[in-house]
């Protein structure tokens, strides 16, 4: 299976790049024009680089690059939390989303979105309380990375139907990103069990890197969690 990977060089893209190479898996790596590339990137057969800005392509140009693709995950963050592009995360679903479709796949392509223990996923999560209810809308201010990661896992919620022909999907929901250099024991839930916004949990991302991969290459972890929003937490 090839997997492509956007934002592929960010703090957990690339723990997702080296994990998926590592399991055999081939892997079309998105990644920005000036970034720098691991040396072992580059003498790797099982990867392809695609420098470009992912905002600023078209669908039928992304289409050519999704050709032979079984797979989608983002890891896309901001570079700056008050720069521009204000919409990264949602604006790159959606043309993903879009490329997926000029593609006509013959099977339908897994897309994983790496998003947030704050965003509320009204299916499965416990009614917000009033203070969370303030917190969010001071993050939707303040904040501008969090409404982004909202709007993005609401269109994959709200436009891509569980049964829809294209594309089946996966929300990952990590809690308080932390880095490691080790995959460490963790846990998957439907929804969080700790207050993302009062009392948060940790996320390391290698290990939401390592879930991530797991959900590519494991077809169990896929059928179980697909068309989910999990939260994961380190252990």
């Amino acid at each position: 299976m090839t997997t492509l990977v956007a934002g592929a060089t960010g703090k957990t893209g690339h723990h997702l790049v080296d994990q998926l190479l590592q399991s055999g898996e081939k892997v079309k790596a998105i990644v920005r024009p000036g970034s720098r590339i691991p040396d072992d990137w580059k003498r790797n057969e099982h990867l392809e680089i695609v420098r470009l800005e992912i905002t600023q392509v078209s669908p039928e140009e992304l289409a050519g690059h999704l050709e032979g693709c079984r797979a989608i995950a983002s890891c896309l963050g901001h570079r700056t939390i008050y720069g521009s592009p204000r919409y990264l995360v949602r604006d790159a679903v959606r043309l993903l989303c879009d490329a997926v479709s000029e593609t006509t796949p013959a099977h339908p392509v897994r897309f994983i979105l790496m998003n947030t223990a704050g965003y509320h996923n009204p299916e499965t999560d416990p009614p917000l309380t009033f203070f969370q209810k303030v917190i969010i809308r001071l993050l939707r201010v303040l904040l501008p990375p969090h409404p982004d990661n909202e709007q993005a896992a609401s269109y994959l919620h709200d436009h891509i139907e569980k049964d829809h022909i294209n594309i089946t999907w996966v929300v990952v929901r990590p809690d308080n990103l932390t880095t490691e250099e080790e995959i460490t024991p963790y846990s998957i839930h439907p929804s969080p069990t700790r207050d993302p916004f009062f009392k948060p949990g940790k996320s390391s991302r290698i290990n939401v890197a390592h879930f991530m991969a797991s959900l590519i290459t494991e077809e169990s972890i896929w059928d179980k969690w697909k068309g989910r929003m999990p939260v994961i937490y380190n252990e």
